[in-house]
């Protein structure tokens, strides 16, 4: 890919000693992010439960010359994830990408659809950016904490009970991290994406009832891709504020 398609910085040296961790780097939104990244001048660690996807986004963003490594490990599992962060000699940015949605009426959710998701979206948000902020504050950097929220942390929409609540959860704590960070020179910011074609969300679009209710909402006809994602105007804001909240 051509880097000017990303909208690449000019300016690489800003973060030449930069590392960035991504979580969910594997696929989708999360490796369009680790591409973007680097593209920057960072060095990134790729985060993601899958060994072969993350080899496989690894030699593809290495086969671009990039400085990409990769760690697997479930965010969920919280004591593998903190201590992945522990063990940076520095952290400059996190990027908490790592999420998923079990689209269902809310009076068929089980207890495990809740408690899978409120883990993934929430609590390894939550105790992530806890490590990641601690990490920060050890070494002086001044970083920045990027949480991927969603449209659905702003509205509401039928089957998606769970993952509304979640995303409006990671919508709140953004905010609050955000006074609390601010001290110390951090910034702590969300995204909030609508309906993207990634792998994830590629099962959703099978269905043709929804597919038709997506698509007739958007003027343009089709959903934003990963990489149409990466070349906004905010991701843009990377260089010289961190990403930038969707308010």
């Amino acid at each position: 890919m051509d880097k000017r398609t990303l909208g690449v910085t000019a300016d690489r040296s800003r973060f030449d000693r930069s590392v960035a961790v991504v979580t969910g780097a594997g696929q989708g939104i999360g490796l369009a992010c680790a591409r973007r990244l680097p593209a920057n001048g960072c060095a990134v660690v790729l985060v993601g439960r899958t060994a072969h996807t993350l080899e496989n986004a690894e030699s593809l963003l290495c086969s671009e010359g990039y400085r990409v490594r990769t760690a697997v490990c479930d965010v969920c599992n919280l004591n593998a994830f903190v201590s992945l962060i522990n063990g940076f000699d520095r952290l400059d940015i996190l990027v908490n990408n790592a999420g998923g949605n079990r689209p269902a009426p809310f009076l068929v959710v089980t207890r495990d659809d809740f408690d899978r998701l409120v883990d993934l979206n929430v609590r390894a948000v939550f105790f992530g950016s806890q490590a990641a902020l601690r990490k920060m504050i050890q070494v002086g950097t001044k970083g920045a904490i990027i949480n991927m929220s969603s449209q659905m942390g702003h509205v509401g929409l039928p089957k998606r009970t769970v993952y509304c609540l979640t995303k409006h959860a990671v919508e709140g704590l953004t905010k609050a991290l955000a006074l609390e960070a601010a001290p110390f020179g951090i910034r702590v910011n969300a995204v909030a994406p609508t309906f993207v074609r990634t792998p994830m969300t590629e099962g959703f679009f099978a269905d043709a009832e929804f597919n038709e209710f997506v698509h007739s909402h958007i003027l343009l006809g089709r959903c934003a891709t990963p990489e149409d994602y990466c070349r906004c105007r905010r991701f843009s804001c990377l260089r010289c504020s961190g990403f930038s909240h969707r308010h």
